[in-house]
């Protein structure tokens, strides 16, 4: 338990699961409420769990080499171009969501329209609610097990690749990859303790939302290349045209 940040879970986890009505709030005391969220083994074996460890871990990456994400910014389009920016994005899952976003912010740099209005119209590069979606879908959906790979997020001039360690789980197929209603969780516990931090609001609806925001905003569908041990989807930039953007 030295190893989870028990005020953190006071503060933050516990107040949510209440409110979703979990059933964490009654006399139990806090050794209790950590074995009935899952974040540790037992009251009696009061280890911390693989959830505990990323959920509320101080150091996830001592147990967990893989857990953290890879951000590259390369000034290019090929991995050989000069590198802009690159950090290891550690910590807990929610520090992990919380500092990406923070990355998508700083490179999301805004495109300006002097077309047909008066005034200059901005948008960003990339509707920031698809790239939350996809990276956060990445973080529930990856492998933890018998790698000690990263999610990758590489960032051309041109497109996005996210790269995921852990290909289509159970009832998901290389085959039916993407497809409306096709769902499975390599992680179920995982799933749930993201969505009482509210980073999903419901299952399953993710990678749709993303999608349907990319071609809100004019951008090509996500492309999936599903392996058996790996997925990579890459979000393309809106083409423009000389008459300004398309």
């Amino acid at each position: 338990m030295a190893d989870l940040r028990q005020p953190l879970f006071e503060s933050e986890y516990l107040p949510n699961a209440i409110g979703r009505g979990h059933m964490l709030s009654n006399d139990r005391n806090l050794e209790e409420r950590l074995a009935a969220a899952k974040m540790i083994a037992s009251i009696d074996d009061q280890r911390a769990t693989v959830l505990g460890l990323l959920v509320l871990g101080t150091r996830p990456r001592d147990f967990l080499p893989g857990a953290y994400v890879q951000f590259l910014r390369i000034g290019g389009r090929d991995l050989s171009d000069p590198i802009r920016d690159e950090l290891a994005v550690e910590g807990s899952i929610a520090d992990i969501v919380r500092r990406m976003e923070e990355k998508f912010v700083a490179h999301n740099l805004r495109q300006v329209d002097l077309g047909s209005q008066d005034r200059e119209r901005r948008t960003d590069l990339y509707p920031r609610s698809a790239l939350q979606q996809i990276v956060r879908n990445a973080l529930m959906h990856r492998t933890y097990e018998a790698t000690n790979a990263p999610v990758r997020v590489t960032w051309f001039d041109d497109r996005i690749e996210f790269q995921n360690p852990g290909g289509p789980f159970g009832m998901v197929t290389e085959s039916n990859f993407g497809q409306p209603g096709v769902t499975d969780y390599r992680n179920p516990n995982l799933a749930e303790a993201m969505k009482v931090l509210e980073f999903v609001q419901r299952f399953g609806v993710g990678i749709p939302t993303a999608r349907r925001a990319l071609r809100d905003a004019g951008h090509p569908d996500i492309e999936f290349t599903v392996e058996t041990e790996h997925l990579l989807a890459t979000v393309r930039a809106v083409r423009r045209t000389t008459g300004g953007m398309k």
